[in-house]
């Protein structure tokens, strides 16, 4: 590319008044010059945007012919993504969330690593913000020729299935269609899947990032993890259902198609879900799938989905 490489920031704000000054300043506070700030209003009810609005006009009037807010009706993360998509005019977007901060001088970085490989994907590390800690995540290390296995450890958790470090080409929403959750649990895993699917090229920046607030880690009851295993199953079948009858050269979600259904039998039985009965085609499905190790579903808990799926 014989200009500068521009990158979109897209910001979905919800209920982050508290947040919103800490994470605007470490973005508008970023050494490179060619950004663009797109945020989301879903239709929060609390001072959020006027707060943002306030600190532009106080201390960031310089940048406001690159920032753009766009208001909505409340309609969830993943529609919000969508929206600041639509609005964005980077050669590469980046997804954060504004009860986060990112790191002084990090786009700059990931500008000089687009601007040198024109990757489809760049991703990095991020940092757990606990109230008392911090613990740094590092992503080991893939490429293009790796990403069948890079999609199924994101969809395994042995790889971050997060959208926060990643920084992704727009053409690569553009040339191919990347289908939207239903459900917002897992909703950056469901994208990102796809993505690096479709992906040419991947291309790693040893650095840390993002620094994602972590405020109550252990905080999730039983039920709520029934909720989020129901929702991420249910998410993830509907991924399946969206590809599977695409050749496997062409379908980027194809290396987990046994994960997802297996694991989805796996939550319909330990959880309770009755995924069985909702769809009646997962039986059928679970029989036919293989039992691959480095799935998050232990191997004998494979068999046994394997085994209770013949009597369905």
């Amino acid at each position: 590319m014989d200009r500068p490489v521009t990158i979109s920031v897209i910001a979905p704000v919800y209920g982050v008044e508290k947040y919103i000054v800490e994470f605007a300043e470490s973005v508008f506070s970023q050494s490179y010059p060619h950004l663009q700030f797109v945020f989301v209003n879903d239709g929060t009810k609390d001072n959020s945007i006027k707060v943002l609005e306030d600190l532009i006009e106080s201390r960031y009037q310089h940048l406001k012919d690159r920032i753009v807010i766009v208001n909505k009706e409340n309609g969830g993360l993943p529609a919000a993504r969508v929206t600041g998509l639509e609005h964005a005019t980077g050669d590469y977007v980046y997804h954060v969330d504004p009860d986060d901060w990112i790191s002084p001088g990090s786009l700059e970085k990931i500008a000089a690593k687009a601007q040198e490989t024109a990757a489809d994907i760049i991703y990095f590390h991020y940092v757990k913000e606990y109230e008392s800690r911090s613990s740094v995540k590092r992503e080991g290390f893939y490429d293009a020729s790796l990403k069948d296995k890079y999609v199924r450890n994101m969809y395994n958790h042995r790889a971050f299935g997060t959208l926060c470090n990643k920084c992704i080409r727009r053409g690569l929403y553009q040339e191919n269609t990347i289908h939207s959750p239903k459900y917002s649990y897992a909703e950056d895993c469901y994208v990102t899947t796809q993505l690096v699917g479709y992906a040419k090229r991947i291309e790693h920046l040893d650095e840390v990032v993002y620094h994602y607030r972590k405020n109550n880690p252990t905080s999730i009851t039983r039920q709520g993890r029934k909720r989020r295993k129901n929702e991420y199953a249910m998410n993830f079948l509907d991924l399946y259902e969206k590809y599977r009858d695409v050749p496997y050269e062409k379908n980027p979600v194809a290396p987990i198609f046994d994960d997802i259904l297996i694991q989805a039998g796996w939550y319909s039985l330990f959880y309770g879900l009755d995924l069985f009965t909702k769809y009646p085609y997962l039986a059928k499905a679970v029989r036919k799938a293989r039992i691959r190790s480095g799935s998050d579903v232990w191997v004998p808990a494979q068999i046994l989905v394997k085994i209770c799926a013949l009597f369905r």
